[in-house]
């Protein structure tokens, strides 16, 4: 029996040209043909680098200005932060450096923001747990999901960087910030980084996604030790990203789950391998198209 569906649209990040990015075979302005000659119809942006010279501003709405010439959509942008302010001086200037993305995002024309919450405990500042630190992550969250809503773009944290990894963690942070403009970005991948289970974390946070990514690894135990191109997971497990559908993350799954929750925003293809990115991204299109036709 399947799952109700809604529509779900693709997109692709721009991280994941990062590879040819760093080699000089593209800019953060090309990928915007790239991801259409892929066969993508939106993209979403990581923190702009604009080029020397150039304002960060203009550099967005030349950005904007190209992708309304291939008929493109710019469906999201996502930033660091680090939310955790134990001063009023840190809490200003991170509060600060947010509006200015916000004002980015919107010139982008992107509908969805997404930020970072915290990277690394604070013991000295009082920050020695997550729950800790939550009440001031979650005030800054608020203060920032208030001056994007303003603007009609949606805020939202993701799975993302070990701290605020788990879904419990995610889902109590949403909760927190109280605020109907602010929820989850889900990348049904991240999780395997705290060691979760993808379909379990999904299914937990499905009701509260404003975006999601599609991303998947391949892993190896503690036990089977380290290997080329892996990183460490929090339990000391080991993970390389692969493209979509060749790695051990149920992707096709935990799109299920986030359809039968009702959610019909973007699904973003985020790719983190180590061969040939324009490769691994074509390949990831391929078995995400396989996945929603069946679903």
């Amino acid at each position: 029996m399947r799952c109700p569906v809604k529509h779900m649209k693709l997109s692709v990040s721009s991280y994941s040209f990062q590879q040819y990015i760093t080699a000089g075979k593209h800019t953060q302005l090309s990928v915007i043909a790239a991801a259409k000659e892929l066969g993508f119809d939106a993209i979403e942006f990581v923190t702009l680098s604009a080029p020397e010279g150039v304002a960060r501003r203009d550099f967005a709405k030349s950005l904007a200005d190209e992708a309304a010439r291939l008929g493109m959509t710019i469906n999201a942008y996502a930033v660091g932060a680090n939310l955790f302010t134990p001063d009023e001086a840190s809490k200003q200037a991170a509060l600060a450096q947010l509006f200015e993305e916000v004002d980015i995002a919107e010139i982008l024309g992107a509908k969805v923001m997404r930020h970072d919450v915290c990277w690394a405990y604070a013991p000295d500042k009082g920050g020695r747990s997550f729950d800790a630190m939550l009440p001031v992550i979650a005030e800054n969250a608020r203060a920032v999901t208030e001056y994007a809503a303003a603007k009609g773009i949606r805020t939202c944290s993701e799975n993302h960087g070990y701290i605020a990894q788990d879904s419990d963690r995610a889902e109590r942070l949403v909760n927190a910030v109280a605020h109907p403009n602010y929820g989850v970005l889900i990348d049904v991948g991240n999780f395997a980084c705290a060691d979760e289970d993808s379909v379990t974390a999904t299914s937990r946070l499905a009701p509260l996604a404003v975006h999601a990514h599609a991303k998947d690894f391949i892993k190896r135990s503690f036990l089977e030790g380290p290997a080329e191109g892996f990183f460490q997971t929090r339990g000391c497990n080991y993970l390389r990203g692969t493209a979509v559908g060749d790695g051990v993350i149920p992707v096709k799954q935990c799109i299920a789950v986030l359809k039968r929750a009702g959610y019909d925003g973007y699904l973003s293809l985020e790719y983190e391998g180590k061969e040939d990115c324009i490769e691994g991204i074509r390949r990831g299109r391929e078995n995400l198209l396989s996945y929603l036709a069946d679903l």
